[in-house]
């Protein structure tokens, strides 16, 4: 088993981004599907049976409550921040388990520093929270845009280093993912939105203005990725232009995560042995 789990660091470690180093996008390919076999039958075995695993194992977390786990999902549109959410996550328990999603900043929200209302979803003692899109919008989208300048991007960077430094000392285990998809994958994912009725929904115009300045997004994921992948919440790039591959990769980086707390139900209070339920 030991061996097992070392073989899975190494294959796991080829998508980390190393902290204080170079690093570039082109370096992981979207299309990548190393995660998946030749047979749609036994990755669909395999993910099945990384999702008992991790159900297995979120059960002694919510028991034990001792632990906190977040996993930070990031990445353009149409990416498969639900869908990961949906897969990942189909044989567990909702108890001890929620999904924060970050859309635009209300009023309320812009008028405290862009950390307040993150900080407030981070999890409690025994559970998994999810952030579909996280505070590393207001690294991204803002400077996409030039909502800010290179030097507040910079002193932001500092800031969320500081932020994910507490939440680990404090007890929580930090998983960031990237889902690195490419633009011919979206444009795909897209149109299939506005030809499923039952897909429709999910398709925001607004997104077209994303999409029309893709590379600055690739400049600032880059730039992001390398600022603030650290030795204590480290990015990984999950080719994500395969869901399949995408979902058994992010499967194996929680359930491995997850292996590496040594969790334990709580031990059974003496007392309770002495308890005698009459009939």
């Amino acid at each position: 088993m030991a061996n097992q789990e070392k073989s899975l660091d190494k294959n796991l470690d080829q998508y980390k981004v190393k902290p204080n180093s170079k690093f570039s996008l082109s370096s992981i390919q979207p299309n990548d599907k190393s995660e998946r076999s030749d047979s749609k039958a036994k990755d669909a075995l395999a993910l099945e049976k990384l999702a008992v695993e991790i159900n297995a194992l979120q059960d002694i977390l919510h028991a034990q409550a001792k632990h906190k786990v977040l996993l930070i999902l990031q990445g353009m549109d149409a990416s498969g921040k639900d869908g990961t959410v949906k897969h990942v996550f189909s044989e567990c328990d909702p108890l001890g388990i929620r999904l924060a999603s970050f859309k635009a900043p209300s009023a309320d929200e812009l008028a405290h520093d862009y950390l307040w209302r993150v900080h407030s979803q981070v999890p409690k003692k025994g559970e998994i929270v999810i952030f579909n899109r996280s505070h590393y919008e207001d690294v991204l989208i803002v400077k996409v845009h030039d909502w800010i300048d290179e030097a507040e991007c910079k002193r932001r960077f500092t800031q969320i280093n500081d932020f994910e430094r507490m939440l680990t000392e404090t007890g929580t285990l930090v998983i960031k993912c990237f889902l690195h998809i490419s633009k011919e994958e979206q444009k795909v994912r897209m149109e299939e939105r506005l030809d499923d009725p039952t897909k429709t929904w999910k398709f925001n115009p607004g997104d077209l203005n994303e999409r029309a300045v893709w590379s600055k997004y690739m400049v600032a994921y880059e730039n992001a990725l390398q600022a603030t992948s650290t030795s204590y919440a480290p990015w990984y790039v999950v080719p994500a232009d395969s869901k399949t591959n995408r979902n058994l990769l992010i499967s194996r980086l929680l359930l491995n995560a997850l292996k590496s707390l040594k969790l334990a139900y709580p031990p059974v209070p003496a007392e309770y042995k002495k308890i005698s339920i009459e009939d």
